[in-house]
């Protein structure tokens, strides 16, 4: 199986995938993938990195390519996964199933970022700042961040004390202030600094 990792745009014959990850770095929550294949007949217009767009128009991009995507699909690694694998597995595992999930086939996935993923169905190809060059990672950059944020919402009707609705789990200064009062709750990720702190270890 080929594997390969390029700075450069490669030419690619067959079905195309794009995949990305949303919440690498927050404190708290889920790790959400989604893997995207756009369908050549029905072009969205606006795709770009999930985190240059506003959160409406994330929003409305998120409807249209699920009504208009060949094929897409959505993981979430939960953070007890995250503490147990470390953060980049997560994020790889979870991209990685994402890509397996998919309804259609492809015949080839790039990733976001420096890392192909490892014994995957098809060869996959790392691609630096995929998700603003690569329109199918874009659409899965957006899709991930979409399903986060509303992952995030609901948190915070759990654990309002946190503020989750206003900082999705990274580590802001009122994030850290707040662990230190009242320490972490079920959804936040042990194996990460500030959080390890709050606990005392």
């Amino acid at each position: 199986m080929k594997i390969t990792l390029l700075d450069e745009l490669p030419v690619i014959k067959g079905l195309l995938a794009g995949t990305d990850e949303a919440g690498r770095g927050p404190l708290a929550g889920n790790v959400v993938a989604a893997a995207v294949i756009l369908h050549p007949d029905k072009p969205i217009l606006g795709l770009d990195d999930s985190k240059k767009l506003s959160q409406k128009k994330r929003e409305l991009l998120s409807v249209e390519i699920k009504q208009n995507a060949l094929a897409w699909a959505v993981v979430s690694v939960s953070p007890q996964q995250i503490d147990e694998m470390n953060i980049l597995q997560a994020s790889l595992y979870a991209m990685k199933t994402a890509a397996e999930k998919l309804s259609v086939s492809p015949d080839h996935v790039f990733v976001d970022g420096n890392k192909p993923l490892l014994d995957c169905f098809c060869a996959t190809t790392a691609i630096i700042k995929g998700d603003s060059r690569v329109a199918e990672i874009s659409a899965a950059s957006i899709l991930a961040k979409v399903e986060r944020d509303a992952q995030m919402l609901a948190l915070h009707k759990t654990y309002p004390e946190y503020g989750f609705d206003q900082h999705k789990g990274y580590p802001t200064k009122a994030h850290r202030e707040i662990l230190q009062v009242i320490g972490p709750c079920p959804e936040h990720r042990r194996s990460y600094a500030p959080v390890r702190e709050a606990l005392g270890l």
